[in-house]
C-alpha cells in the first residue's frame, strides 16, 4: 500500500524505529522531516511511503524513484542520506495537538500503532517526535 506521507527513523535500542508523518499536501510533512534530520533522525521516505505488514509489525520504505530524496521548499528536490526501510513505531498526524491528549492508536494494514497529533511548525516539534519514540514501547504498542 502506498500512502501520501513521510517516514523518518531514528536508532533506538539498536533498531531503526520509524515515524510515519501524515497530513494534507502543503501541511509541512517534508519541512518537519527536514528539521528532524538535525535531531538524529534519518530519512526513509518523503511524500510517498510504501507500507507493508510482516510478522505483526508495520514496515515502510520509499518507492524506488523517490529513495534518498526530499523536497526542500524553495530549493527543489534534493538528495539526503537515507535508511532503506524501517519499522513504523508511531504515526503522527499533522494537526493542532491537544494539551493533554489521551493515548490513541490506529490500525494500519492490521497492525495497531500509537498515534499522536503534532504542529509541524512548532520549534519543538522534532524534539517532541524524538521523545515520543522513546515514550512508546513499540513491541507492546503501549506507553512505557
Amino acid at each position: 500500500m502506498i500512502v501520501h506521507a513521510g517516514l523518518i527513523a531514528r536508532r533506538v535500542g539498536g533498531l531503526w524505529l520509524g515515524i510515519l508523518i501524515e497530513g494534507p499536501s502543503g501541511a509541512g510533512k517534508s519541512d518537519l522531516a527536514l528539521r528532524a534530520l538535525d535531531h538524529g533522525f534519518r530519512l526513509v521516505a518523503d511524500d510517498r511511503v510504501l507500507l507493508w505488514a510482516d510478522g505483526g509489525r508495520l514496515w515502510g520504505r520509499a518507492p524506488d524513484p523517490l529513495a534518498g530524496l526530499i523536497e526542500v521548499r524553495g530549493q527543489g528536490v534534493v538528495p539526503v542520506a537515507a535508511v532503506a526501510f524501517s519499522g513504523v513505531a508511531l504515526k503522527v498526524r499533522l494537526e493542532p495537538p491537544e494539551r493533554m491528549p489521551d493515548p490513541a492508536t490506529e490500525t494500519v494494514l492490521g497492525v495497531e500503532i500509537p498515534l499522536m497529533a503534532a504542529d509541524p511548525f512548532e520549534l519543538s516539534a522534532p524534539a517532541k517526535l524524538g521523545r515520543a519514540l522513546e515514550a512508546f514501547d513499540a513491541a507492546h504498542k503501549r506507553r512505557i
